[in-house]
């Protein structure tokens, strides 16, 4: 046999994976294939592949027919360049055996993971898979703990990102959900721990796949998931994007992007965001358009927990994350989701090194029974944790309210925040004006001829004393007092001058955050 011949059909076999017939099923169910995918991930050219000639090693349940034994067995791994920058990556192809997770396949997923780590890059992988290969029993299962285990070894060393591209059942979610990132692709790809039908016989409920975890479900109710596509080809433009935003590893600093957007510019309209009536909601993410670079901020978690906003954003080329309370939601109160999404992604800005903006309008923490009893208490001191914990230069911006032990939660100076500023229009207290009246005069309004106009006069007189920022600033709470229209300029001054922060914890193998 000629050599060369048998390495180009042994090539051909592998870049064909399940055969035509399976490529035709996987682009009438509107998916891309495998190859296809990574293809357009990467940079062209660039990828190089690993492992293409490997098949599995089960001669049992008729697995041993050469039809059956197929060069890459399922998943396509190696490494390529996303704007230059080197990605390791694996693709599993659901033409081949469902995309299964046979001993070989979590072998080459486990090679490219070790290797990403070693290299300092990101790892990104595209999750399109039937679950463990039932012909292989525990082998199977042990290739997926191994990858859990690589997953838990990476985790704050390079970025993970996991896309979900056709079935994630079983097990096999556990890989996912332990990554920094999980996009979905709406229509063809679903996530749970036990499918419809077993749920159907253990608690007779009846629930398709999609309702059970379909992408919208997961990123407005469950918030496993962190965005939703409505394809494959907008799937991998968003994860080259959201890498544009991150370093390569813990130890790098987040790439800069030049920027024609001036950095002194000024934004009248923020000086008329806040309305006049305290309890008047505004859209918060007018004010993030408006002082970041070209107006682009790319918002995590978007469906999940609307009353905080996270994500995204680049300051005088700078990345950045943003924090944001959000006022035209549950009028921007922390409650158990809330703190959970923010409390997350701080903690990923702080294992790799991207600066904290947080903007602040918070009346305090949502009551209730259903809040006590879910663990607020807990839920919200994994927000102060992660605040307090980390080192990333850290910024605040004070709009309007902060109130209670949630303007301590939200980035305050108390908490090794860097700079701390303030609109004119913050009013900073233990209480709003109007609950601290019903405290301190409860009996003196009893008494009242007049309790409306008494009430409305010690409410006007408790926020001149104590809500506004002015008594925080006295107090250097506050470093400065700043006119709305100056945000952009005043934040990327702040951040420039941070650059070369360099901050620690007290030693130790690790803290233990409330979970």
């Amino acid at each position: 046999m000629d050599p060369i011949k048998h390495l180009e059909d042994l090539e051909r076999r592998a870049e064909l994976g399940g055969g035509e017939e399976r490529l035709r099923r996987q682009h009438d169910a509107g998916k891309l294939t495998a190859r296809e995918r990574l293809d357009l991930l990467f940079d062209p050219g660039t990828f190089q592949e690993t492992d293409k000639l490997v098949t599995h090693r089960c001669r049992d349940f008729g697995m041993d027919a050469p039809d059956q034994i197929i060069p890459g067995d399922g998943v396509v791994t190696g490494v390529g360049r996303v704007d230059g920058r080197p990605v390791y990556a694996f693709a599993q192809d659901f033409t081949v055996f469902g995309g299964s997770l046979s001993e070989t396949n979590a072998a080459k997923i486990v090679k490219i993971m070790d290797l990403a780590v070693k290299m300092g890059a990101p790892v990104v992988g595209l999750n399109d898979s039937g679950g463990a290969r039932i012909q292989e029993g525990v082998l199977s299962l042990g290739g997926y703990a191994d990858i859990f285990l690589r997953n838990t070894l990476a985790s704050g060393v390079v970025p993970q990102i996991s896309a979900i591209m056709g079935p994630c059942a079983g097990g096999a979610v556990y890989s996912p959900a332990i990554t920094d990132f999980n996009v979905m692709v709406e229509g063809t790809s679903y996530m749970f721990v036990t499918g419809p039908d077993v749920i159907r016989t253990v608690t007779h409920e009846d629930v398709t796949k999609d309702e059970l975890g379909g992408a919208m479900t997961h990123n407005a109710t469950s918030g496993v998931a962190h965005f939703a596509v409505p394809d494959d080809r907008a799937c991998l433009r968003l994860i080259r994007e959201l890498l544009s935003y991150m370093p390569s590893n813990n130890v790098d600093d987040p790439p800069r992007m030049a920027t024609s957007d001036p950095v002194d510019r000024e934004e009248a309209a923020l000086d008329t965001l806040v309305p006049a009536s305290p309890n008047q909601p505004y859209d918060m993410l007018d004010l993030i358009h408006a002082i970041s670079d070209e107006g682009a901020f790319l918002e995590v978690h978007r469906h999940f927990a609307k009353n905080i906003i996270v994500g995204f954003a680049r300051l005088g080329g700078r990345s950045a994350g943003i924090v944001a309370n959000q006022p035209a939601h549950l009028a921007g109160t922390l409650d158990i989701d809330a703190s959970v999404k923010a409390a997350r992604f701080v903690r990923f800005c702080d294992a790799f090194n991207i600066p904290l903006v947080t903007f602040e309008d918070v009346p305090g923490f949502l009551p209730g029974t259903r809040q006590e009893y879910g663990g607020i208490i807990r839920h919200g001191a994994k927000l102060l944790f992660a605040f307090a914990e980390a080192t990333v230069p850290k910024v605040t911006v004070i709009t309007r309210k902060a109130y209670g032990g949630a303007y301590c939660v939200m980035s305050s100076k108390h908490i090794r925040t860097d700079v701390n500023f303030a609109w004119p229009s913050a009013e900073i207290a233990v209480m709003g004006p109007e609950g601290a009246v019903n405290v301190l005069y409860r009996r003196e309004l009893e008494k009242a001829p007049d309790p409306a106009a008494t009430r409305a006069q010690r409410v006007e007189e408790f926020r001149e004393k104590f809500a506004n920022p002015y008594i925080a600033a006295a107090r250097g709470f506050i470093d400065e007092v700043i006119h709305p229209r100056q945000t952009r300029g005043k934040l990327i001054a702040a951040l420039a001058g941070l650059e070369t922060k360099r901050d620690k914890n007290p030693p130790k193998k690790h803290g233990n955050i409330p979970l």
